[in-house]
């Protein structure tokens, strides 16, 4: 980016920043996600740090936070509340500790403390009582809601142990996981995340309302000199006092150590009682911590570790199409990388026409993207205000820009199919289809293996792969004596192969994991669904009429037959029979029940829990909904555990779990 080009983009930024801070800090509004706001905030940074004369006094990296309520007194800081600049991988923090190195020739030790989800706040207390307390304004000038802060039980209004005679104590105003769940069950407005209700509760007239959201509170700091000489210590002296400190908080030698503990953190932050989105990390020793000075709105010898956002920003380069193995259209958002959800993504799905003349997203745009789990993100919003001039809205095409034939959009389906079933990237879908983890699992044989084999004119259907033979496939690149030998082998265990896994293998339209399972059990026998009528398969309980009538034309298309004859030449199917049919057993607790699993288990693999699920009557289900009954939650469960919350489904652990399918 040249720096005329940053000099526009810095002034597109700033105004955008400035217009969602003054809704969130100054009116309790959000239009936006916090993991998208720090996306642009973090963009800026970069590029100010790129171009440090572009730096405008009224630049948001300059200033803290917005202005205060005219309902409440104000308040003027003696020290002023200071914000911290964020950082979102190790190579961030380890770039943060070489400039502190150059300033400095003390060796670093360092504070870790968790990063509430709440409200900034000061305390201040003369001989001990609590006498005014304070929001962070603008960091220099508050808000006075002293009688608010005092419904707060957490808050002491009166110290104990040793104190100085006037002492100004900061720290978090947040809610619990549990008392958020309370109010939103009840509210008529719903809250979208808690520190949007402690914030609006701390500037509520009213303190008995404020008492009725039952706040908490946690100290990090202390604005007073205490003559103590390192931060840590000064956490240990306020929890004398009477002040919550975290447990999780700790004193760390080195970055290993930081790191370590930021990753113990995130596998522990969804039991944790209250919303943490990061770690602070501070230089513990306070005079060199004060040496170090502050650069604009922050201290430079504290940063924010943020968790992996599952939001972030980024700017759409180009929108292509993709032909999938039915033959649907997909066009994909190619963007500046970028990381999300703790890895680095280049694309994103639009989905189809209707999503993109939805969010109106075009080329050159700036957008939000979310991540949840390991599926491609989703485009959630376009930022206009950051749109380039001359933009046009996105023409989807009217031929197949694969093989470039015509297009067609079925009725009541939101989809565009290409018309040539000989289409060249259907069949190439269809075969990384076949060979993919749940179809007949063949390692080695990946999408990039796949596309060499079809150039070089060796693989053009299912039976060709095992056809395949070591002399054929020494000669290609990637290949030499072992390798070629190894894919022969795992080619051959491949022949022997379940009815469910071929049936998904197959790649028929609508027929995932779970249903081929319902397929085999109904049928046993690949011969026996080949002879199916569309009665039989509309009789199948779960299985819909849109289902049933894919699967019959599926098994009545003589093309699709053809291919599927040849292929049985070269693969034995195991028929479903007694004790292998998968749903054979039922218990009373199980039976027709929906499970969702998240995270990993640490007894079994996933598999093997839907295996049993199956085996006792139960339902696999990859998404959360009303009609989920369970949500089985492992180490790290991902956004079907907070959906479940949302919906009230019942969570279960793994040891619940396994008591319940015994």
């Amino acid at each position: 980016m040249t720096k005329s080009q940053a000099k526009t983009r810095l002034k597109q930024l700033c105004k955008e920043i400035e217009h969602y801070r003054y809704l969130y800090h100054v009116l309790d509004k959000q239009e936006i996600s916090e993991a998208a706001l720090d996306s642009l905030k973090h963009e800026l940074t970069q590029l100010e740090n790129q171009y440090p004369d572009l730096i405008t006094p009224d630049s948001p990296s300059q200033r803290v936070g917005g202005l205060p309520l005219a309902n409440f007194s104000k308040v003027t800081h003696a020290v002023k509340m200071l914000s911290l600049n964020d950082i979102f991988s190790f190579a961030e923090l380890q770039a943060w500790e070489q400039r502190l190195t150059k300033l400095t020739n003390e060796p670093l030790a360092y504070y870790t403390e968790i990063k509430m989800d709440g409200l900034a706040v000061a305390l201040e207390y003369k001989q001990g009582k609590f006498v005014r307390g304070s929001t962070r304004g603008d960091g220099k000038i508050g808000e006075d809601v002293t009688e608010n802060l005092k419904t707060i039980e957490a808050i002491p209004l009166q110290l104990q142990g040793d104190y100085p005679e006037h002492i100004e104590v900061r720290g978090e105003v947040y809610m619990t996981k549990q008392q958020f769940e309370l109010i939103n069950k009840t509210a008529e407005q719903k809250f979208a995340n808690p520190r949007n209700v402690a914030a609006g509760s701390i500037r509520q007239l009213d303190p008995k309302v404020v008492a009725a959201r039952k706040l908490s509170f946690m100290a990090y700091d202390c604005a007073t000199n205490l003559a103590i000489l390192n931060h840590s210590a000064v956490h240990e002296y306020l929890q004398t006092l009477g002040f919550p400190s975290n447990a999780n908080n700790l004193r760390c030698n080195n970055l290993a150590a930081v790191q370590k503990h930021y990753e113990q953190l995130m596998k522990i932050r969804e039991k944790l009682p209250y919303w943490i989105d990061g770690m602070v990390i501070n230089v513990d020793n306070i005079n060199i911590f004060k040496q170090l000075g502050v650069v604009g709105k922050a201290p430079r010898g504290a940063v924010a570790y943020k968790f992996p956002a599952q939001q972030t920003t980024t700017i759409v380069a180009d929108i292509q199409v993709q032909v999938g193995r039915t033959g649907a259209l997909t066009p994909v958002a190619h963007l500046r990388p970028v990381t999300v959800a703790g890895s680095t993504v280049s694309r994103a799905t639009l989905h189809n026409e209707d999503e993109i003349k939805r969010l109106d997203v075009r080329i050159g745009d700036t957008v939000i993207i979310e991540k949840a789990g390991d599926i491609i993100p989703d485009v959630v919003q376009v930022l206009p205000a950051l749109r380039p001039k001359h933009s046009k809205p996105y023409m989807f095409p009217n031929k197949c820009p694969v093989c470039g034939a015509a297009v067609t959009r079925k009725t009541g389906e939101v989809a565009y199919y290409c018309t040539n079933p000989a289409c060249f990237a259907q069949e190439q879908e269809r075969l990384y289809h076949f060979v993919s983890k749940k179809g007949l699992d063949i390692e080695g044989l990946g999408p990039k293996i796949i596309d060499q084999l079809m150039q070089a004119g060796l693989v053009n259907n299912f039976a060709d792969i095992f056809k395949l033979t070591k002399v054929v496939l020494e000669p290609l690149d990637r290949f030499a004596d072992k390798s070629a030998a190894n894919l022969v082998q795992e080619i051959q265990q491949a022949r022997n192969v379940s009815l469910p896994r071929l049936l998904y293998a197959l790649g028929i339209r609508h027929v995932g994991e779970e249903t081929a399972i319902l397929l085999a059990n109904q049928f046993t026998t690949i011969t026996a669904l080949r002879n199916n009528n569309l009665e039989q398969l509309q009789a199948i309980p779960e299985i819909g009429p849109i289902v049933a009538k894919s699967v019959y034309d599926y098994f009545h298309n003589k093309k699709q037959q053809a291919q599927l004859d040849e292929l049985l030449k070269y693969v034995q199917v195991q028929s479903v029979i007694g004790r292998d049919r998968l749903q054979s057993v039922s218990t009373n607790k199980i039976t027709g029940k929906t499970f969702v699993l998240t995270g990993t288990l640490k007894t079994m693999l996933r598999d093997e829990a839907k295996a049993k699920i199956r085996q006792a009557g139960g339902k696999i289900s990859s998404s959360v909904s009303k009609s989920t009954d369970y949500v089985v939650a492992g180490e790290e469960p991902g956004s079907k555990y907070n959906t479940a919350k949302k919906l009230g489904v019942k969570i279960l652990s793994e040891q619940e779990f396994l008591k319940l399918i015994k």
